[in-house]
């Protein structure tokens, strides 16, 4: 079985497996008991935020983690309306319309039951949002932006840089999804002029189950899961030491090893794109080609269902995805299909590529080789 699915989820890292072992079992210890096994936890949660402060440029005590990327996506949208709200009064919220569930679901959750008015945010053909759209939505009773760093289904990367600076001369939060982000572009908060920025670390080959938020100092939030007084008060519940421990692990071979991954992965991304299109008629790239992330290859063929190829793929040795994984198995076109202004002809025949670290060429004929075969046969059954 060939793993073509990355952007769904990674597999651990040996490096990140040897360095939670001691914390499942010799040192167990809940961090906020007193004694020696409780002092060595909370060292180790101590030098891991540090350790993930360095990465980001930021101080440790701007980091929260959390038990997963779409936990941090609630604790900042959800967080910051309730505090803005407080706060001035504010309570018009903007996103864009190509956001992950964990987003857009929970602002349509905050308009629904807590009163808040959110605007969906068009993005162009290629899935991206622009500084332009923002600043046009934006108004006096704005609380929060959100917009993702990049597309999680299709790879466009936004400028995020862009829309963080609009936001911070109108004095408006700005919140970035960059759990797809992590693997692969930089991370350094106070150049990205962000206010809150979420991750997960199963995305970079690290545990599943595990999250990060960063929010920046002063910026105002109230906690949504409230108990005891972990993470500064903004997230109760004992922490997860071994998976806090990964998450951090994870993170600085990332950091290390990016532009490596990277140069390793994106002319595999390209071959595979330039040939799928040359070799499959009625198809078409999604996303930016330019602005993308390295890994990422994503398509629409027309007249097909992305659910029937995927079972076709596997079928034949091959693991994908149809979009976010989130999503997967849903038989109408996704959010982003529609957010890029494809026919329902179009948008239910998706499917994303994405590559690993140790994707090699042995792993890319073959999927060259089957898939115009796999596209045809789908085309038949529809």
């Amino acid at each position: 079985m060939i793993y073509l699915d990355y952007s769904a989820t990674t597999p651990v890292d040996s490096r990140v497996v040897d360095a939670m072992t001691p914390f499942f079992n010799a040192s167990f210890g809940n961090p906020l008991s007193v004694h020696r096994f409780g002092q060595i936890a909370e060292a180790a949660i101590d030098s891991s935020r540090e350790l993930v402060a360095r990465v980001l440029n930021c101080k440790p005590d701007e980091i929260i983690f959390t038990s997963c990327g779409s936990e941090s996506d609630n604790l900042a949208i959800r967080g910051a309306a309730y505090a803005m709200r407080e706060k001035t009064g504010a309570t018009w919220i903007l996103a864009s319309r190509a956001e992950h569930p964990a987003v857009t679901k929970t602002l349509e959750h905050l308009g629904k039951y807590d009163g808040f008015l959110i605007e969906w945010l068009d993005v162009n053909e290629h899935g991206m949002g622009t500084g332009e759209i923002v600043a046009k939505a934006i108004c006096d009773d704005t609380a929060i932006v959100s917009v993702m760093y990049d597309n999680n289904e299709i790879g466009t990367i936004n400028p995020i840089k862009e829309i963080a600076e609009i936001c911070r001369v109108n004095k408006i939060l700005f919140h970035t999804d960059a759990v797809q982000a992590a693997a692969y572009l930089p991370l350094d908060v106070n150049e990205l002029g962000v206010d809150m920025m979420s991750l997960g670390a199963h995305k970079f080959y690290g545990p599943k189950g595990v999250g990060a938020l960063y929010v920046r100092k002063g910026t105002p939030l109230v906690p949504h899961l409230t108990g005891g007084g972990q993470e500064f008060n903004l997230r109760a519940g004992t922490q997860n030491v071994p998976y806090i421990v990964g998450f951090a692990e994870a993170l600085r071979l990332t950091e290390d090893e990016r532009e490596q991954r990277a140069a390793h992965i994106q002319p595999l991304r390209d071959k595979i794109i330039g040939t799928v299109l040359e070799t499959i008629p009625d198809s078409q790239l999604t996303g930016d080609l330019e602005s993308r992330l390295p890994h990422h290859a994503s398509f629409a063929f027309k007249g097909i269902d992305g659910n029937l190829l995927l079972t076709l793929l596997d079928a034949a040795g091959f693991a994908c995805s149809s979009g976010s994984a989130c999503k997967t198995g849903n038989p109408e076109p996704s959010e982003v299909m529609n957010a890029i202004g494809l026919s329902r002809e179009w948008g239910l025949g998706s499917l994303r590529v994405t590559l690993g670290k140790d994707t090699l060429p042995d792993h890319i004929e073959p999927f060259l080789s089957a898939l115009p075969n796999l596209v045809k046969k789908a085309r038949h059954l529809k």
